[in-house]
């Protein structure tokens, strides 16, 4: 018996995939369960529309992430803040900073502080490049420059 998958299943396959299976394990769990469906002429022409529909939209996403990472090329936050005499900062700079910073810089979309993916706040003065996960496949860096305030 052969069904196609609405959800992962362990030792079985990835949602989506057409696998064959026992006639009892189809019928009496996958189908039940909500784990697949009868692989049908019917079924396998909307699965097939649901792939080219998931494609298309994987690939306007990875466009619109590449337009996006050209206006974000080059960008340089520039943040002034107290620091002691040893250069380690009376505060810190977050992600979410990061964020508000780059989309007051003008930007036509809004950068969601999710996908600054900065380990650890910012503590000390100096040039921090930090990585900007636009899309699984496009990713750039930031300069982050932190200096003193003047006093």
């Amino acid at each position: 018996m052969k069904v196609i998958l609405k959800k992962s299943v362990v030792n079985l396959g990835d949602a989506g995939a057409v696998v064959s299976v026992k006639a009892g394990y189809g019928r009496n769990y996958l189908i039940p369960q909500g784990l697949a469906y009868m692989a049908s002429d019917a079924n396998m022409a909307r699965l097939e529309a649901e792939q080219a529909v998931a494609l298309e939209r994987s690939r306007k996403d990875f466009l619109e992430a590449r337009r996006r990472a050209a206006q974000l090329q080059g960008m340089s936050l520039v943040f002034k803040m107290r620091a002691g005499e040893d250069g380690k900062l009376f505060g810190s700079v977050t992600r979410a900073d990061i964020a508000d910073r780059a989309n007051e810089g003008g930007l036509d979309f809004e950068l969601d502080k999710r996908i600054v993916m900065l380990e650890d706040t910012i503590k000390t003065l100096g040039v921090t490049n930090v990585p900007v996960h636009l899309h699984a496949d496009v990713h750039i860096d930031i300069a982050v420059q932190v200096e003193p305030e003047e006093s």
